[in-house]
């Protein structure tokens, strides 16, 4: 069990893009996939037998101390103790995550700066967002770089990404849906009639896409996820993808992501290579890939048409951002002109002044001033002493983009971005790895007292202790009776306790004939805002499972997958809820509403 334990903690599965280049007819790797097979199972057999074996909880009161469980976290996985790095980039660059007591699990992506960072210059922000009215097509053929500071950033997310800037053109995006919206006005649906999307949840974005793409008259499909794991319908999605006759047209466009934002659950690289080869245009939703997930994706393998990510401002502190939608030259020329929003640039601050006086113009010409003076020769400066100072290394402050070679050159630090690159893909991929799996193998034990059933507290949906799942997860919260817990109430009162959730829907699934009475059981219909004129018009109907969802980001560390399992612990009590409701009526002279 030593050996299996060592074989697994360190790092020995290939490459995914091992499958790939088997299914494109290259040379296979039988002996690597076959220790890759070897690998996996083993991880999951260490993390399920190592934490607490043959162990249940039934009483959050009695659950092991946080020291014990780091220690067995630890035996499980030394490998976690090689990623100290990160913890010296949390305590130094984000120090407000430990100040505020707040564990961040609501939202998934990547920062562009840390929390120190903007600090040091005095809060001013990096940028504002300035709204375009531009069409897509015009945009991408001559909207050019841009200003200075906007170039400068484009530039950083592009080396971040490993896109070259010769083959693709990037515009920035109101937000992910603007992003989505943009592609669905300008997509050539009349020759190219098909929207197949492949997502295991409701999402805006999605939404926002669905509904354009079906008013322009585009033939919608989705696939469809198999009960109970929920996993790709392969023989259905496949029926979708393969055209029955050659055609030198289109069939349209295929949007895939390659993990779920909701479960976590991680697809497979062949259905792009698949759509590809059936003359389908690819769109890549890199917005659930964590920090230096692209470093694995082959873009000299798989050149998506289309590509859409987004990045926030600072983690845990303001979450606000951009969206960004990359285009392949090649393909802009196909795309049609049409009454666009949604597009921004990215502009310096318009209200630095608080006295008021100046003009707007040369208050800009304050902030790139200010900024070089005190951003780039004092902050960086000083970033980079300090680094060396602690760690006895600067590559933290420097990254790989942040060295000014121009004299007089607005380009800013992305220190975030520079903090990624520094750390490298293994060094974030394993450390989330452990967290996320040893999070899902707690919660698991924790079961309901007085049952003989050994009923579970947690229902989690996707994939479970797996080696190449996301970070992202779904779950439900069951009573003693077997009741769900309302995901909105959960997240409320996970919010009282600094702890911040999130909430989704998962959908599009899939139930087998032996799974029809379950069916029955578990799904429901959307609840929500009153929806727009056109949704109410439209023929689909969103049946699935509202749940609760949570994201680790590249600096989720112990503390918080253990703080966040005592909460869900503290369910356990049949009359946890009950007295929350109560002390927070006391407490606000209001009740908590579902």
């Amino acid at each position: 069990m030593e050996a299996e334990k060592l074989a697994t903690t360190r790092g020995c599965c290939p490459n995914p893009l091992l499958i790939l280049l088997e299914h494109q007819n290259q040379q296979p790797i039988s002996k690597i996939k076959s220790t890759t097979s070897a690998c996996r199972h083993s991880f999951a057999a260490t993390t399920t037998s190592s934490f607490f074996p043959n162990t249940h909880f039934t009483n959050h009161e009695s659950l092991p101390s946080y020291q014990e469980s780091f220690a067995q976290f630890i035996k499980t996985y030394p490998k976690y103790s090689e990623t100290r790095q990160v913890d010296k980039i949390r305590n130094q660059e984000y120090y407000h995550l430990s100040v505020s007591n707040h564990v961040c699990l609501d939202y998934i992506g990547i920062g562009l700066f840390s929390y120190l960072q903007v600090h040091e210059c005095c809060n001013y922000p990096f940028f504002d967002i300035s709204c375009k009215s531009v069409n897509l097509k015009s945009e991408l053929l001559h909207g050019g770089h841009g200003s200075k500071l906007e170039s400068s950033i484009k530039k950083k997310i592009l080396n971040f990404l490993n896109i070259s800037p010769n083959e693709y053109s990037m515009v920035f995006t109101v937000n992910r849906s603007s992003a989505f919206k943009l592609i669905a006005e300008s997509y050539p649906f009349k020759t190219s009639r098909k929207l197949l999307t492949v997502y295991d949840h409701e999402s805006e974005a999605l939404e926002t896409m669905v509904n354009t793409s079906e008013k322009r008259g585009a033939n919608i499909m989705s696939a469809e996820f198999k009960w109970p794991r929920l996993r790709i319908n392969s023989e259905k999605l496949r029926k979708l993808i393969i055209r029955k006759k050659k055609k030198k047209k289109s069939r349209g466009l295929f949007v895939f992501p390659l993990q779920s934002r909701l479960t976590g659950a991680s697809y497979s690289y062949q259905w792009m290579s698949l759509a590809q080869e059936n003359g389908w245009h690819l769109l890549l939703d890199a917005c659930a890939l964590g920090p230096k997930d692209m470093d694995s994706f082959g873009l000299s393998l798989i050149h998506p048409d289309f590509l859409i990510c987004s990045f926030y401002k600072v983690f845990g502190e303001n979450p606000t951002g951009f969206g960004c939608l990359i285009v392949k030259k090649s393909v802009v020329s196909m795309l049609e002109a049409s009454v666009s929003t949604g597009i921004v640039s990215l502009v310096p601050p318009t209200s630095l002044d608080s006295s008021g006086s100046g003009t707007e113009l040369e208050q800009k010409a304050n902030f790139v001033t200010k900024l070089d003076e005190l951003h780039i020769a004092g902050s960086y400066s000083a970033h980079k002493e300090k680094s060396i100072e602690e760690s006895g290394q600067s590559s933290i402050a420097q990254g790989s983009n942040t060295k000014l070679e121009e004299k007089g050159n607005t380009e800013i630090q992305c220190r975030c971005l520079d903090h990624v690159d520094s750390l490298g893909l293994m060094q974030i991929g394993n450390r989330r790895r452990y967290l996320v799996n040893w999070l899902i193998s707690a919660l698991l034990k924790l079961k309901h007292p007085n049952r003989l059933d050994h009923f579970p507290l947690v229902k989690i949906y996707g994939p479970k202790i797996k080696f190449d799942r996301g970070t992202a997860m779904a779950f439900n919260l069951f009573d003693w009776k077997g009741e769900r817990v309302e995901p909105i109430l959960i997240q409320k009162l996970a919010d009282r306790n600094n702890i911040s959730l999130s909430h989704g829907f998962l959908s599009h699934m899939w139930f087998p004939d032996k799974y029809e009475e379950e069916k029955q059981r578990t799904i429901e219909s959307k609840k929500g805002e009153e929806k727009d004129e056109e949704s109410k018009k439209s023929k689909r109907t969103e049946l699935g499972i509202s749940v609760v969802t949570i994201a680790l980001s590249f600096l989720a560390n112990f503390e918080d997958v253990y703080r966040l399992w005592t909460f869900i612990a503290q369910f356990l009590d049949a009359d946890f809820v009950e007295k929350e409701r109560w002390r927070y009526s006391s407490l606000y002279q209001k009740t908590i509403e579902v």
